[in-house]
């Protein structure tokens, strides 16, 4: 549902009103609390890694959803992408300084909560 829907513009000073449907902002908040958003950002936390390491780093996501996953949180600004020309292309992405800002409480929560389980038995 694209095209036919027009974007409400925040005014300088004014903050987005996020409780309604078209603000900019939600698409924001749904890529990055979508299943595979979190993982991208907290698995790009300490560095900048290739599509190949972010695809082993982050286990049971196809490259079809990594590839979505992170065409959209370019285009949100979270996360950079560089090209290397070389054959075949080497992609690496990373976190922009709005991509550090927004991760650090996910990584935060992801911190607590594994400092807060219990070691698995291995078995």
């Amino acid at each position: 549902m694209t095209g036919s829907v027009q974007r409400r513009q925040a005014v300088a000073g004014q903050r987005y009103d996020v409780f309604h449907t078209d603000c900019p902002a939600r698409d924001v908040v749904d890529h990055v609390t979508s299943r595979w958003g979190v993982w991208v950002l907290i698995s790009l936390r300490s560095d900048d890694l290739r599509f190949y390491e972010l695809r082993e780093s982050i286990q049971g996501i196809s490259e079809k959803m990594l590839a979505q996953t992170l065409r959209a949180l370019v285009q949100d600004g979270l996360v950079w992408r560089e090209v290397e020309p070389t054959t075949p292309p080497q992609v690496t992405y990373g976190l922009t300084e709005f991509g550090r800002d927004v991760g650090e409480p996910l990584t935060e929560l992801f911190d607590r909560i594994t400092r807060r389980l219990s070691p698995r038995s291995a078995g």
